[in-house]
């Protein structure tokens, strides 16, 4: 379980390193639009696109992780993880089949609540006021994006969108607990499970990558997929899930980006207020706060 004490021991460089992971994390995450908009996959059918990519990407992370594995050793927790994140590719495909890929990312966004509330309520973690800035102003920026996109949506792909959040954070929290264990060895099981999961689908959907797809498919899961998980855990180790699940809210503001680069697609007015909400949420936890917060300290020591 997470230990508030043992977090307060990491020095301030271990806690920096810690986020500037997660922010190189959520920058290669962001960057999923680039490859499933590429037009080389436009040949695919596009009911069965998201889960032969899907299955691709998790496979090349797994085959490309495995050889650097040193330290495999079983641990009863790692079962669960797999599943959850199987089950989280698994309704994200789903969101994504069932509603637009736009809503898909931002009721996956709603991680970092379900974060808190696993964290707090059932784990009992003591909750620093300091991340409650971001991710009050990523509720609401989440909230004011989904309030505009929703509308006349189908309302099963909502909730499996929703579900997909509610896994991602089960498997920021399993992850926490399995700091003590190599990295790539844990990585590596999540993404074996999904692609053995998935492994039927892609092959009743008989639907094969050619030339450049291949190439296009290994960087997709190694860069995209396999790498910022790679960095997360390692970042879990020196900062705490809540913190992890705010800065990783930079994901979502950042795919629409890559997204205008393949296609030139322009976010909508709403996107742009949200992204916006999100990102004055982490200035204000990273920059402003601490200034104000090392000022107050300043003053008291002046006055006694």
């Amino acid at each position: 379980m997470f230990s508030a004490n043992r977090l307060s021991t990491v020095p301030p460089a271990g806690r920096l390193s810690g986020q500037l992971l997660v922010v190189a994390a959520a920058v290669l995450w962001s960057s999923c639009g680039l490859f499933v908009k590429m037009p080389i996959f436009d040949a695919w059918p596009a009911g069965e696109r998201g889960i032969v990519l899907a299955f691709w990407r998790a496979f090349f992370a797994a085959a490309l992780l495995t050889p650097m594995v040193r330290r495999p050793r079983w641990r009863l927790a790692l079962l669960p993880l797999g599943l959850i994140f199987a089950a989280m590719s698994a309704t994200y495909l789903a969101a994504l089949t069932l509603t637009t890929a736009a809503n898909a990312i931002w009721l996956q966004s709603t991680a970092p609540w379900w974060v808190f509330c696993i964290g707090v309520l059932l784990l009992h973690e003591r909750v620093a006021r300091r991340n409650l800035v971001p991710l009050a102003f990523g509720v609401l920026g989440v909230g004011v994006i989904l309030a505009f996109e929703l509308r006349g949506q189908a309302r099963l792909g909502v909730v499996f969108g929703l579900l997909s959040g509610l896994f991602y954070a089960g498997v920021v929290l399993l992850l926490r607990r399995l700091r003590a264990e190599s990295t790539v060895w844990v990585v590596t099981v999540c993404h074996a499970s999904t692609a053995a999961m998935l492994l039927p689908w892609a092959v009743w959907l008989d639907v094969w990558p050619t030339g450049w797809q291949w190439l296009a498919l290994v960087a997709f899961g190694g860069l995209q997929i396999a790498l910022p998980y790679v960095l997360l855990a390692r970042a879990l180790r020196t900062i705490s899930s809540q913190e992890a699940m705010g800065i990783a809210l930079l994901e979502p503001v950042l795919t629409p980006l890559w997204s205008f680069a393949v296609r030139s697609e322009v976010p909508a007015a709403w996107t742009i207020v949200g992204a916006g909400l999100i990102l004055t949420g982490l200035a204000l936890r990273y920059f402003l706060m601490p200034r104000f917060l090392s000022n107050s300290v300043a003053l008291e020591k002046q006055e006694t």
